[in-house]
């Protein structure tokens, strides 16, 4: 079965906001200062969903990442700018500035729901989108990339509670990978 994966940069204490500072927040950029091995590359071991899956993202990100990735040429970013890409934006009215990106129309819930029968869906960023789909329980996995910082401020990932199983934890530069698939009401592995 496909998957909805949410992939996202945290600190220890749950904190997603401006990890790479181009929010210009006051504690911005707390993912990048542990070295491009901790964020470069296939961090979050998506592998071949890159080839068969469908990114989506907001607004804010998909500006943030046409901007990173669309220019770049090594094996990673021709990935990123090969996937499919989906926009919810309430306020763009293109998007042709990244290859193979879509607006996102109608529903967020019910398009991803459509598209999750047919490919894996990869949510990175955009935490309004996250929000929108777990209300839905439309979140499958969550791979989060945990910084041994604590920022005691700022957007937190997870604001009620949730259970989720523990599928991997693999240090990855000074960051520790974790993949969590969700539990559904009842207990059972989705």
């Amino acid at each position: 079965m496909n998957k909805v994966i949410v992939i996202q940069f945290v600190s220890l204490d749950g904190v997603m906001e401006d990890p790479d500072g181009s929010a210009g927040s006051a504690q911005g950029g707390w993912a990048f200062r542990y070295g491009p091995e901790s964020v470069a590359g296939d961090k979050f071991e998506l592998g071949e969903v890159l080839d068969t899956g469908v990114m989506l993202l907001g607004r804010v990100t998909w500006q943030l990442f046409s901007r990173i990735w669309a220019p770049r040429e090594d094996e990673f970013s021709q990935k990123m700018n090969a996937i499919p890409k989906l926009v919810a934006s309430r306020s763009l009215d293109h998007v042709e500035g990244w290859r193979n990106s879509t607006l996102l129309r109608g529903d967020l819930a019910d398009e991803v729901a459509k598209r999750r029968q047919s490919q894996d869906v990869v949510v990175a960023g955009s935490a309004s989108i996250v929000d929108a789909l777990r209300t839905h329980d439309l979140i499958d996995q969550y791979r989060l990339l945990v910084f041994p910082i604590v920022l005691g401020a700022g957007r937190r990932l997870f604001d009620q509670p949730l259970g989720l199983d523990l599928a991997s934890a693999e240090k990855v530069g000074q960051a520790v990978r974790l993949v969590y698939d969700r539990t559904s009401a009842n207990g059972d592995h989705r």
